[in-house]
């Protein structure tokens, strides 16, 4: 069964997520990728992987910066969850490209493995990380193939819903994009959980 928990910051949901699936002793491969161009205080990494360890699981940090596709494939048939953390989701789409790699990543989550995910790795696992263009700085990866996300859902969702940092930039890409792809407005307090062709916006 496809599972996925896809939220704008899983430091604030992670207790609530150990609550509907069998967390303890879990192995997490903790991808770090999208941070590596972030720029500033990272507390909220630290709190993020803090909050994954209390839940139970067991992390262990990698990137797909350099990798092959094989090398990806190999490293991650060991474990039981991918989680994908915040930072530039635009690196993180052309890293994924570079490594060749996306159908890995689905052929994970298609097997029953449990895919959980921050801001960036929410954006990506949508159908198009373009509508998302306004909230990250292009300049940073000036050649992307395309801006195909994984696919993993057919919606995009919007993290970080009601920070004021981000207001303006939404309203631009939701007047822009809301004909072409249905929208999902996350809070920090808020995660989506998808169970196969199902999925449930639940707050903490």
């Amino acid at each position: 069964m496809k599972r996925l928990f896809l939220t704008s910051s899983v430091a604030y949901v992670a207790h609530d997520i150990a609550k509907r699936t069998n967390t303890k002793g879990l192995k997490l491969a903790f991808i770090l990728t999208p941070t590596e161009v972030e720029e500033g205080d990272l507390g909220w990494l630290r709190k993020d992987r803090e909050a994954l360890i209390n839940a139970g699981f067991e992390l262990t940090d990698y990137t797909f910066t350099g990798k092959t596709r094989k090398e990806v494939k190999n490293f991650l048939k060991d474990f039981d969850v991918l989680y994908m953390s915040g930072g530039n989701t635009y690196w993180f789409l052309k890293k994924v490209q570079e490594a060749d790699c996306a159908d890995v990543i689905r052929d994970f989550v298609d097997s029953g493995k449990i895919y959980i995910s921050t801001s960036a790795g929410t954006i990506l696992a949508g159908p198009d990380v373009y509508p998302t263009r306004n909230l990250e700085k292009l300049s940073k990866v000036p050649e992307l193939k395309d801006f195909k996300g994984l696919g993993l859902v057919n919606f995009i969702i919007m993290p970080h819903w009601g920070d004021q940092d981000f207001e303006e930039r939404y309203k631009r890409t939701i007047d822009a994009y809301y004909n072409d792809y249905p929208i999902l407005l996350l809070s920090n307090q808020m995660y989506v959980m998808v169970e196969e062709d199902k999925f449930e916006i639940i707050k903490v």
